[in-house]
């Protein structure tokens, strides 16, 4: 079996021993591990620790993966073949255990997962001062890092368009109770090193934001040079889209990053749970009703709304909450027929074969 020193090279992409183990069968059959770094049109590009190379998917990967999501995707750790050759093209035969996964709802209306980003630690959600502080959507953005498995930090962008950056900052952690909420600029430099001591080597980070958030101009300052391209800002104050693909850098730090372009739409995914943990203060509230089944409209005895009513609990805040977790339970509900559906066409298929195979095997001569 492969130990962790056998690939030593992969370390600072994140390898580990347990990482070793998940691949020791792969390694068996001759293929070697890698990490997906960049993902762009359906192209991947992978880095086995010697080199970086493009990269397909096989067919029977392909034909045995159910869901889009569980598609290769930026951070994933893949099993490949082929020479470890910059001109040759590797193929990729098997994608290992996430130990997270931030999706989201794919835009539109099917109810189907988009995988943004697999194996991260640590997801940075940029908003930009002094107008595009959207503590909703931060809200709903926290809820999906939650349920990803990874940590969330809110970085406040563009601090130097701020004409009252301490009063920005002291309202939005009011809102985002239990959240680390950062104010930088990184026109000045203000607040980067802050950002920096989030950052470990060999973990993995997200800049996640919509576009115009000083995502790329952020990456630029903690890379140290000017390598991701960014656009002015426009008469209206708002930043411009520049980002077009998600890559995974590697900072002077030893830390990983990974850049994405601004997400127009973030419609949520996974559980109930995920939402109680961003509003964990309205949680803590509602486990403590006279009612179990408390709905929180006009119950009485219900600690959610008295504390409403005492001015301790802001009514927007509880309104978000419902909206959130209805969303969700609402997704359920169409997951469920989903599958219903699904698991219905397959046993028609199925009841065909069969009597298809009986009819062949009884058919008189």
């Amino acid at each position: 079996m492969a130990d962790n020193n056998t690939f030593e090279s992969l370390q600072p992409l994140g390898w580990t021993s347990e990482r070793a183990k998940q691949f020791s069968a792969h390694i068996a059959r001759g293929q070697r591990p890698a990490r997906v770094i960049a993902l762009h049109r359906g192209v991947w590009v992978v880095d086995d620790g010697t080199c970086e190379q493009r990269a397909k998917i096989s067919g029977r990967l392909r034909h045995n993966t159910l869901d889009e999501a569980d598609l290769p995707t930026i951070g994933d750790w893949v099993a490949i073949a082929g020479a470890p050759n910059a001109d040759a093209e590797a193929v990729i035969h098997a994608v290992a255990a996430r130990a997270s996964a931030l999706l989201r709802k794919t835009p539109g209306r099917e109810s189907t997962a988009q995988s943004l980003a697999a194996n991260v630690d640590l997801i940075l959600l940029a908003a930009a001062l002094p107008n595009d502080v959207n503590v909703r959507r931060l809200e709903r953005a926290i809820a999906l890092v939650w349920e990803s498995g990874a940590m969330p930090v809110v970085l406040l962008t563009k601090a130097d368009l701020a004409p009252d950056v301490h009063a920005a900052l002291a309202a939005t952690r009011a809102r985002l109770t239990g959240i680390d909420v950062l104010a930088l600029s990184t026109l000045s430099g203000d607040g980067v090193s802050d950002v920096t001591d989030f950052l470990r080597p060999a973990q993995t980070a997200v800049l996640l934001g919509p576009s115009g958030a000083g995502k790329s101009t952020l990456l630029n300052a903690l890379l140290g040079d000017a390598r991701m391209r960014t656009s002015p800002v426009r008469e209206d104050g708002r930043g411009r889209h520049t980002t077009t693909h998600r890559q995974l850098f590697r900072l002077p730090n030893g830390a990983l990053m990974i850049d994405t372009p601004g997400l127009r739409e973030l419609q949520l995914w996974g559980e109930e749970d995920s939402v109680d943990a961003t509003f964990d203060d309205v949680a803590a509230l509602a486990s403590v009703c006279r009612f179990s089944d408390c709905a929180h409209e006009s119950e009485p005895g219900c600690a959610v709304l008295e504390a409403v009513e005492r001015g301790q609990l802001d009514p927007e805040r509880l309104a978000h909450w419902r909206q959130l977790r209805a969303e969700l339970a609402y997704l359920a509900r169409r997951e469920e027929g989903r599958a219903a559906q699904v698991w219905k066409r397959m046993a028609a298929s199925g009841a065909r074969a069969l009597r298809a195979h009986i009819k062949s095997k009884y058919r008189k001569p």
